[in-house]
């Protein structure tokens, strides 16, 4: 028996409505934010990205402070082709002569205008319409000559001396998008061919910038299996910063974002130029598209072992002295550790938490508890809570489990917010009913997996 018609739109219809629903954290936490976003000339002159400024325009709209770093490499070379002119490269780096310096900045100027003129798009049938964005560019990068490496003079190829930070942040309060390209300006009043990755990278640092995200032809990392990686430590890129080593355009942006990321950009963002929405997708989904550079080397989300049964006395007797967790002892927490989930920086557990798989009897959906969410009063305002709810769910996926339940006497409006529901006793499986203590009277929640 075939759906009616109507019946598979309204599911599709109901299917965006969950996503924008579910998005909206993402949008409440990245406005107001800044993110430097790269992408070189070989994104420019691919098909999609027209879909990339459509995205980007969004961003802007949403309140994001961008500043969009492009490339220009293969504009470059066709510029040179079409002048018979021969420019060595040494160290991935153009040995930039004066009298190529012109087809550089040909080069360049050409795809800043692409880009002004495709933000100024209001066609109505468009996804530009009705948007008016300003994007400004300018002298906002100050260079130093390259100088001469392994015997090589690189002539007018240079590298990043500073970042007018001033003069951007104006430009972003102002709500302009600011633009800017592979080069760079002297005191003494000469141009200088740089590479993107490093314009992008000091500019990232330099703003102290919320996140930078490289456009790659690369879809992030994979690991032995193939698999992709979604998160990484800005010290587990060493391997394949290694493995890529002859891939030099693979490793400049693996470089670029090992830097930034110890350089206190907290997020680095690897996603695939050719996909269309890969921005939307890695920036306003739980599990992205991408790799994320994070600098959470200090910071590990982790199933516990015997030796956090200190860390978590800590955390947990405040709580139930106060009542709002069930007391547990040294040895049932012993006996439960595989059970919780930790937060741990620089040897101290700040958060925990733990998941209990529930018997369930034939018929029951197979379910699990979340207890003992607790968070160091230092970082309650850090969203630690969130993030070690979302591993225990991640787990509970993987583990096949259906739904979750919580019981909580005091952080009903917290679990709200994280997408439980109010629930009945009723509703709990048989074996956590037998449980359930009438004296405490806990309110009960439910989280359907999806």
């Amino acid at each position: 028996m075939s759906l009616p018609e109507n019946h598979s739109e309204h599911t599709q219809t109901q299917q965006y409505v969950h996503w924008f629903r579910n998005s909206a954290p993402y949008i409440n936490a990245h406005r107001n934010k800044t993110f430097v976003l790269m992408f070189g000339g070989e994104a420019v002159q691919h098909h999609n990205f027209q879909h990339i400024i459509h995205d980007i325009a969004l961003l802007h709209s949403l309140g994001i402070r961008l500043i969009l770093v492009h490339g220009a490499r293969p504009q470059i070379n066709q510029n040179l082709q079409e002048k018979s002119l021969y420019t060595p490269i040494h160290q991935h780096r153009r040995v930039t002569t004066r009298e190529s310096l012109a087809s550089v900045m040909n080069a360049v100027g050409s795809i800043r205008l692409q880009i002004e003129a495709l933000l100024s798009m209001g066609l109505a049938n468009s996804p530009m319409h009705g948007a008016r964005i300003d994007a400004v560019s300018g002298n906002f990068v100050t260079a130093k000559p390259y100088g001469i490496r392994d015997g090589i003079d690189f002539q007018l190829t240079g590298e990043v001396r500073s970042i007018d930070t001033d003069a951007i942040r104006g430009h972003l309060d102002n709500h302009n998008i600011v633009v800017l390209g592979p080069t760079g300006y002297s005191t003494t009043g000469e141009v200088f061919n740089l590479m993107a990755e490093e314009v992008a990278t000091r500019t990232a640092i330099a703003l102290k910038a919320d996140k930078l995200i490289f456009l790659t032809d690369q879809q992030g990392l994979v690991n032995d299996e193939g698999k992709l990686l979604r998160e990484l430590t800005p010290h587990q890129l060493d391997r394949y910063i290694q493995q890529k080593a002859q891939r030099l355009e693979h490793v400049i942006p693996l470089q670029g974002a090992q830097t930034a990321s110890l350089s206190g950009v907290h997020r680095v963002h690897l996603i695939l130029y050719f996909h269309d929405g890969a921005l939307i997708e890695e920036l306003f989904t739980r599990d992205g598209i991408g790799t994320l550079i994070t600098d959470a080397h200090y910071e590990e989300v982790r199933i516990a072992n015997i030796q956090d049964v200190g860390g978590l006395i800590h955390l947990l007797r405040p709580l139930e002295q106060e009542g709002i967790l069930v007391y547990r002892s040294r040895e049932r927490l012993e006996s439960e550790i595989a059970q919780f989930a930790v937060i741990e920086r620089d040897g101290m557990i700040l958060a925990c938490a733990a998941l209990y798989p529930i018997p369930t009897a034939k018929g029951e959906i197979r379910s699990a508890e979340i207890a003992c969410v607790a968070v160091d009063p230092a970082y309650r305002k850090s969203n630690r809570g969130s993030q070690i709810l979302h591993f225990l769910e991640e787990k509970a996926r993987q583990d096949g489990i259906l739904q979750l339940f919580v019981l909580t006497t005091r952080t009903a409006h917290w679990f709200l917010e994280h997408g439980f529901s109010h629930a009945s006793v009723d509703e709990l499986p048989d074996a956590r009913q037998a449980l359930y203590n009438f004296q405490r009277n806990s309110l009960v929640f439910k989280k359907i997996l999806m």
